[in-house]
């Protein structure tokens, strides 16, 4: 096993569950990333770029979307709490998580992906 899948398998529940279920999503919704252990949380790379990264903070699992800034849809569900560029979506339960919500945001970064990090 590699560091970011011991990350996700190392956290206390619920966080262990929803970032199994964020993990599952996203690779099925983007099967091109490659899961990399980057800045010590698990880092979704596409190409050798940034996509997305998975963190549990003292009581929610923050799900980072490196080229927020250039999203559309969903913004009622995105945080950027103090953040330029960054956007993320939180969650503290696994019952939280709307599929759809998740992967039309994921579909939109794949699309977004070659943006400048800046918009």
């Amino acid at each position: 096993m590699n560091p970011a899948e011991n990350y996700i398998l190392d956290k206390p529940e619920p966080f262990r569950s929803i970032l199994l279920h964020l993990q599952s999503v996203i690779e099925r919704t983007v099967p091109q990333v490659d899961l990399k252990f980057k800045y010590r949380v698990p880092f979704y790379y596409i190409n050798g770029t940034p996509f997305c990264y998975l963190n549990q903070t003292k009581d929610y699992i923050d799900l980072g979307f490196w080229k927020g800034a250039h999203f559309t849809v969903h913004q009622e569900h995105m945080v950027t709490e103090g953040r330029k560029v960054i956007r993320s979506l939180r969650y503290t339960s696994l019952e939280e998580i709307n599929d759809t919500v998740l992967i039309d945001i994921l579909k939109e970064a794949y699309a977004v992906r070659d943006a400048k990090f800046y918009k």
